[in-house]
């Protein structure tokens, strides 16, 4: 298993605002190029968002399902990626004092990265989540300081209306 932390310098409610948000995805998901929401009202359990991944001149899509979704402290997610299968993605949200602390654990679940799975894995997920868990981070923080001084701006540069169907972010 892949389990990383951060320390964020916000409330809980702050990092719960981005989570529950399905069109952020890609402003903090490192690999995830746009994302919108698909079935559901995002992050009921059974709900889903759809996201692009690009790879040079290919894109990936995929899909996230909410499995379990106890605010303030769980979000547990199911990433489906078409033929490497399912991982299981865990987010506990833990106040702090006046910081987050967000632990999240990420395995893979169904499909080929389930069958395949090893320690050269979970070392690639651990170098992905540190870059992840930073972007969430830079996100909440921004965010949280841009709400606190209503003069600051707080939307990324990266949203995009241009979606099929919903918001998109894009890099």
């Amino acid at each position: 298993m892949a389990v990383r932390h951060q320390l964020i310098a916000a409330e809980p409610s702050a990092v719960w605002a981005v989570l529950g948000d399905p069109s952020r995805y890609a402003d903090w998901v490192v690999g995830t190029a746009c994302s919108a929401p698909a079935e559901g009202r995002w992050p009921e359990v059974g709900s889903s968002l759809t996201y692009t991944v690009r790879l040079g001149p290919r894109e990936f899509r995929g899909r996230t399902v909410v499995r379990r979704h106890e605010p303030p402290q769980w979000l547990e997610l199911e990433a489906h990626s078409g033929p490497f299968g399912t991982a299981r993605i865990a987010f506990d949200v833990r106040s702090w004092g006046d910081e987050t602390l967000v632990i999240v654990d990420e395995h893979p679940l169904r499909g080929f990265a389930g069958a395949v799975h090893n320690i050269a894995i979970d070392a690639f997920l651990q170098i992905r989540h540190r870059d992840m868990l930073a972007r969430l981070a830079k996100v909440v923080e921004r965010e949280s300081r841009a709400s606190a001084d209503p003069s600051a701006p707080a939307s990324s540069p990266r949203h995009d209306r241009s979606a099929a169907g919903g918001p998109k972010t894009g890099r």
